[in-house]
């Protein structure tokens, strides 16, 4: 009963961690009204939340770890917390972005801890793969649902209402933290790679900003080149440290575990593919079939509903089956469902043009969102499972950000200057089948990389973490 209510708890933040990134999105344009924004730095109010969120999770992921992750889950979501009551009560645009930054270091803190937190409460096998199962059909939602909320609330009470939801839900999930969650950490580490620590987080948060940032600027400015050559040397000068530091941040080693590193590479492929659906549903759906928000946002509501399915479907196979079959499903869905949504039409209608695509789609990235979190966590020892949760976040953002920056090029480059709604529609078309592409490729990574099974039953050794007396029976 005290697991199911753990991970009711679980769930349910990490649900309102998703959310976030999206919520704010149909609530833009009141914001950018009542704020005084530019609005060319619009765009930041969600990219904020982005950049802090993919740039700290590992450094979340392995303090985790090393400090507790019920500490850390209670720590990062009274940050995130505080910090959205900020944001609605902002007077000014910099503050704003400032709270939503803030939010986004939270939820790095949050997201690697809950995950870990799962590991430690559930056996490895069919039962935390079910949980699992759940953990990934809210976060997959998440996306589509902050749409929907967003667009209600924004209608109902404000924008600032999709910042002051979070408040009530945060302080109650604080509330029944230390009542229901175990407390765990690494009973056995003598130092922090701090070092490691800076140069990794600097290097994240580089690549996301010049990632979600190159559209406005220029995919081949200065400023682009510059920003992820940048990142990629912070990002080497990382693993060499790595290589050599006594008590590195990230141990090397972790990588040459086959279905870990399989489960991080599809993942990156999986969101850079089914992320940029959520924008370019969206888009299309307004400015092509002229849905209002709130319309637009319902309009998403069958692809969150397909993802939850499929997240069940999936943690159900990857017991029976081992994690290749799923994953190659899930993406073969994916790209089917893709390349059906890219023959949508400025003519088109709901029915025809996207309900198939979305619940096909859906199904299939539900499926591939606990396969890959299955494989990407299962042989992590329990000392290291919050790092391992942190590189899958990280791996799951970098994906979105990198896939949606790159629809949002394709996208913008076919439409070019003529805005009218065949040549917006040709951008969108061209924008899916690259996403389509993308889902390809990975089938065809996944039969080299991810192994036929992987061992359900690995158990670790008690001596890696102590858990206290707090426990879920």
């Amino acid at each position: 009963m005290r697991k199911g209510l753990a991970l009711s708890l679980l769930v349910a933040v990490q649900f309102v961690l998703i959310l976030d990134a999206s919520i704010v999105n149909v609530a833009l344009p009141a914001i950018g009204r009542d704020l005084h924004f530019d609005q060319a730095d619009l765009s930041w109010v969600a990219n904020a939340y982005t950049l802090t969120f993919g740039g700290f999770l590992l450094l979340g992921g392995r303090a985790a770890d090393l400090a507790g992750r019920r500490l850390l889950f209670m720590s990062g979501l009274a940050l995130f917390t505080a910090s959205s009551l900020a944001g609605a009560l902002s007077p000014n645009s910099a503050a704003l972005v400032g709270a939503r930054a803030a939010q986004g270091l939270g939820a790095a803190l949050v997201a690697p801890a809950a995950l870990a937190l799962i590991m430690t409460l559930f056996e490895s096998g069919a039962e935390r793969n079910r949980a699992l199962g759940l953990f990934g059909a809210v976060a997959g939602a998440g996306g589509a649902t902050g749409a929907i909320l967003g667009g209600l609330l924004t209608d109902w009470f404000g924008w600032e209402a999709v910042l002051l939801v979070n408040v009530p839900i945060g302080a109650a999930a604080i509330a029944l933290a230390p009542v229901l969650l175990p407390e765990a950490a690494d009973r056995n580490v003598q130092g922090f790679d701090l070092f490691g620590a800076l140069t990794i987080t600097a290097g994240l948060a580089l690549l996301v900003y010049a990632l979600v940032d190159a559209n406005n600027r220029g995919w081949t400015s200065p400023q682009t080149y510059t920003l992820i050559a940048l990142a990629l040397f912070l990002v080497i000068t990382f693993i060499t440290i790595e290589a050599r530091a006594q008590h590195p941040l990230v141990p090397l080693r972790i990588f040459r575990d086959r279905t870990l590193l399989s489960g991080n590479v599809i993942a990156l492929l999986t969101t850079m593919a089914i992320f940029p659906m959520f924008f370019v549903l969206t888009l299309y759906l307004q400015q092509i079939l002229g849905y209002g928000p709130i319309k637009a946002g319902l309009g998403q509501l069958p692809i969150a509903l397909a993802i939850a399915a499929g997240a069940a479907l999936g943690a159900q196979l990857v017991s029976r089956l081992g994690a290749r079959i799923p994953i190659t499903l899930g993406l073969a869905l994916a790209a089917a469902g893709l390349a059906w949504f890219s023959q949508i039409s400025p003519n088109g209608a709901y029915l025809t043009d996207v309900l198939g695509p979305s619940l096909i789609t859906g199904i299939g990235g539900g499926i591939l969102f606990v396969a890959t979190t299955i494989a990407a966590t299962t042989s992590a020892s329990a000392s290291e499972s919050g790092l391992a949760s942190g590189v899958i976040n990280t791996t799951q953002q970098i994906g979105g950000a990198l896939g949606l920056a790159m629809a949002v090029a394709v996208s913008s480059t076919v439409t070019g200057h003529n805005l009218t709604p065949q040549s917006l529609n040709d951008g969108f078309q061209a924008a899916v089948l690259t996403s389509a592409a993308i889902a390809l490729a990975g089938i065809a990574l996944a039969q080299l990389l991810t192994p036929p099974r992987y061992d359900a039953e690995r158990t670790e050794e008690p001596h890696d973490i102590e858990v206290s007396q707090n426990s879920v029976e």
